[in-house]
């Protein structure tokens, strides 16, 4: 009997002031330090279509600006759509959002492109609020907190885990 093939999570993220990266980041560092799945971490411009079909679960991690996920993630979820429709039904994912004080539009959008592509959600929208509201505030690079890293790193180990177990 041959042993099963190793799962592969996939992270596409985009970041502009960092704070998107820095927990994309924590989710692949706790996902990798198990050694039971395989970790892609791609910015949303690399990513495409035949990632998505080459991994077996996802996270989904972007900013909300203006109340909406970033243009390049939109732009990611558009070139990859039609290329991964029907091919990756029941799939899991989990979605990231940085926000300046909700993330709620966002997560909701990125929920509406999962569930088009049939896939499904293990976790709630993990929503980390930098409370950025000045345009000077906004637009300036990020230290995202210890605690909100902490809470990337339980969302990739956990999803690890259960990849590697088949649950999901």
């Amino acid at each position: 009997m041959s042993a099963p093939s190793r799962k592969t999570l996939l992270i596409v993220y985009q970041s502009t002031t960092g704070a998107t990266e820095q927990m994309a980041s924590a989710v692949a560092a706790a996902a990798r330090a198990g050694d039971e799945v395989d970790v892609r971490l791609l910015r949303a411009t690399e990513a495409g279509a035949a990632d998505l079909l080459a991994a077996d679960g996802y996270v989904f991690a972007t900013p909300e600006n203006l109340a909406a996920i970033a243009g390049l993630m939109k732009d990611f979820f558009d070139r990859s759509y039609y290329g991964a429709l029907d091919r990756i039904n029941g799939r899991p994912y989990a979605a990231l959002i940085c926000a300046g004080s909700d993330g709620s539009n966002a997560a909701r959008q990125v929920a509406r492109i999962a569930t088009g592509w049939r896939l499904r959600e293990i976790a709630p929208p993990l929503i980390v609020c930098t409370r950025a509201q000045t345009p000077e505030a906004i637009l300036a690079p990020k230290v995202v907190p210890p605690e909100d890293l902490a809470r990337g790193a339980e969302l990739g180990a956990a999803f690890a885990a259960g990849l590697a177990m088949g649950a999901f």
